[in-house]
């Protein structure tokens, strides 16, 4: 599904990324740590087409997404869902409202919005929050609004860069056991972040970053 071959990135001549290879299967889920300035997030901007590599391809399904114009990056970035450390989340809305905004914005219509949008609070465990603005949920509810949302499009792939970052222990684990669970469901799931009591906690797949190279890609 997705293939980084001799991917190279530099900003300002320094490199960030060296020769980078690695493939993601089908349904797999894989966390990639590093400490900070390791190029975990050039590796998700690289995915999505926000930067493109100086060396090397980046493979995704039947794109090469190096090679894509900036009109051809909506179809590729609908089928994956992105969820940031800061939320990212519209202050004025609700969370259903802020959930049905991903689907406004590409014009679907109203029946199915409000089919969908309650389907994906309910996988969330937020059905009873519907109608709670941001500042009246927790840091770990607005995380799952967030999720929400990047799923509202049934991407195959969900992208969490720094998921838990701003989040206690207790909501870490209930994030944590979120994407878990829609691993379990067939979607694709990139975990980006440099907690290691994280990735001893979910027992998959692991790559290492250091200094832009990759160190280790280990089954468990």
């Amino acid at each position: 599904m997705i293939a980084f071959h001799n991917v190279s990135k530099s900003y300002n001549f320094q490199a960030v990324l060296s020769d980078i290879n690695f493939k993601i299967s089908p349904g797999e889920f894989i966390s990639i740590t590093g400490k900070s300035g390791a190029g975990k997030s050039t590796i998700i901007k690289l995915l999505i087409g926000e930067e493109k590599p100086q060396k090397g391809r980046v493979i995704f399904g039947p794109y090469e997404v190096n090679r894509l114009k900036p009109n051809e990056l909506p179809a590729l970035r609908k089928k994956i869902g992105i969820v940031f450390q800061d939320f990212k989340l519209l202050q004025t809305k609700t969370a259903y409202e802020n959930v049905a905004f991903a689907l406004e914005v590409e014009g679907r219509q109203q029946v199915e919005i409000e089919e969908l949008v309650p389907q994906m609070l309910d996988l969330v465990g937020l059905a009873d929050r519907q109608n709670h603005f941001p500042h009246e949920l927790s840091g770990g509810m607005k995380q799952r609004v967030a999720i929400a949302r990047a799923m509202i499009h049934r991407p195959s792939v969900i992208v969490a860069d720094e998921p838990t970052g701003n989040l206690d222990h207790q909501n870490t684990e209930e994030i944590v056991n979120l994407l878990l669970k829609i691993n379990d469901l067939g979607t694709t799931v990139i975990l980006a972040t440099h907690n290691l009591e994280i990735v001893k906690r979910v027992k998959k797949r692991l790559i290492v970053l250091d200094g832009g190279k990759l160190i280790k890609d280990t089954e468990h």
